[in-house]
């Protein structure tokens, strides 16, 4: 029995002749994907004074929404006044840097089927608040993904 027990033992025993496992690889695997049918469009715009006009109150969300709203009720009547429209960050009064005035900014999500309508109908559009006063939206960007469309990480746009 003691002959068996060394055979087993010897037997058992790991031989150099036998293959080693392979260790993983440790690079990370590329996965892409494509959306098709993304479900909103963001859109950046900035209100512009018309020239020789009083200034405009600073930019807000209220204010945002009137003007937005006149747009679309002047460009598309009723139905234009549908389009529901997020306002996702206001940036209220113009600032001066390097000589220019960058005005008041406004950050919307609109149905990506009413993009085109929305772009066309703010973009069109001249009016203001009460007599001798005019503005209008400049698009500075547009886009279906918000990440895209702030070009970086995005941390600017939830700056208070």
């Amino acid at each position: 029995m003691a002959d068996v027990q060394n055979k087993e033992t010897v037997h058992n025993a790991p031989s150099s002749s036998a293959p080693k496992r392979k260790a993983p690889d440790s690079t990370p695997t590329t996965i892409n994907f494509t959306s098709r049918n993304p479900p909103w469009t963001y859109l950046k715009l900035q209100l512009i004074p018309q020239p020789d006009t009083p200034p405009l109150q600073p930019l807000d969300a209220l204010s945002a929404r009137t003007y937005l709203s006149s747009a679309l009720s002047q460009f598309l009547g009723v139905t234009g006044t549908a389009i529901p429209i997020d306002i996702l960050k206001v940036e209220p009064k113009g600032t001066k840097s390097n000589g220019l005035t960058k005005y008041g900014a406004v950050w919307v999500r609109v149905p990506r089927d009413d993009g085109a309508a929305v772009v066309a109908a703010i973009s069109s559009w001249i009016g203001g608040s009460g007599s001798g006063s005019g503005a209008a939206w400049r698009v500075c960007a547009k886009g279906n993904y918000l990440g895209a469309l702030v070009s970086g990480s995005g941390s600017d746009l939830f700056v208070p």
